[in-house]
């Protein structure tokens, strides 16, 4: 799943008004949230109810305003269906089953019904969000942060792939925080899996740490919001200069006793969702 951010050059292309050849057949309003799809999904299906939570979420935890600018979200009923859309509209895009698309007047996210759907649609729907209300974000956290976000609610934010990932290469000597180095990345081709990872660690390390490291995190979103985006690691190495290797603390500690970065509301969640 990568961003895949279209600016200008199709801000003023007509075919988005009335796109051709887009699931929609059903649509479902959730706020700012439109799901169009080309077959019946009932308004209180899981999927929808996860993306109105994934909101008070993305916007809680990160301390922002709730916009109302829309997000259109097209989800096709196979990949058959999806990948033909893609060919003909976006030729030059990577085979992904879901993307995100900005345009200077628009939030749109594709994808097809297929068996990691919730996922998905979890880590397309939060750069949605993030989007509408900070533009500018540093691309390594704005994919950090769909990583968090994409996992499931009473997982809080731990996804475990990036995890074992991070545990081999960090082994292995393979790789080392550099949150300098994530911050020169700008375009999603710069960013490899190690790069998403890491990403994501520093998110989770952020959200579920301590209050201080969230509050950084949260007034950088806030300065990003109306200023360009600056550094972030240099403000954090001031306060914290050992972040990194407060990092590689918090990686080890996440293998050894995951659940005590679990919210007990997350994991009440989780054992409700379970029962249903």
């Amino acid at each position: 799943m990568w961003l895949l951010m279209l600016m200008a050059s199709l801000g003023g292309c007509r075919w988005f008004t009335v796109p051709p050849h887009l699931p929609v057949a059903s649509s479902v309003a959730l706020d700012e949230l439109i799901v169009y799809s080309d077959f019946e999904l009932p308004e209180n299906h899981r999927l929808l109810r996860d993306l109105e939570l994934l909101r008070a979420d993305v916007t809680g935890q990160l301390s922002m305003p709730v916009s109302d600018e829309q997000i259109q979200v097209y989800v096709f009923k196979t990949p058959k269906r999806y990948k033909k859309f893609l060919r003909e509209h976006f030729p030059n895009f990577p085979d992904r089953r879901a993307f995100f698309v900005e345009t200077d007047t628009r939030l749109s996210v594709y994808s097809y019904w297929g068996d990691r759907i919730a996922e998905d649609l979890r880590h397309e729907v939060c750069h949605g969000y993030l989007h509408a209300v900070v533009p500018e974000i540093p691309l390594w956290l704005d994919e950090g942060l769909a990583e968090y976000f994409e996992c499931s609610r009473g997982d809080a934010g731990l996804n475990e792939m990036h995890l074992e990932q991070l545990l081999e290469a960090q082994d292995d000597r393979e790789w080392q925080p550099d949150l300098a180095h994530l911050e020169q990345l700008e375009n999603v081709s710069e960013m490899h899996q190690i790069e998403y990872a890491e990403s994501w660690l520093w998110a989770h390390f952020f959200l579920r740490t301590t209050p201080a490291r969230k509050q950084i995190l949260q007034d950088y979103l806030t300065q990003c919001r109306t200023h360009p985006a600056r550094p972030l690691s240099k403000g954090l190495l001031k306060v914290e200069p050992d972040a990194e290797k407060n990092l590689i603390a918090h990686l080890k500690m996440l293998k050894e006793t995951p659940s005590l970065f679990q919210d007990q509301a997350d994991v009440k969640s989780l054992e409700t969702d379970r029962l249903k």
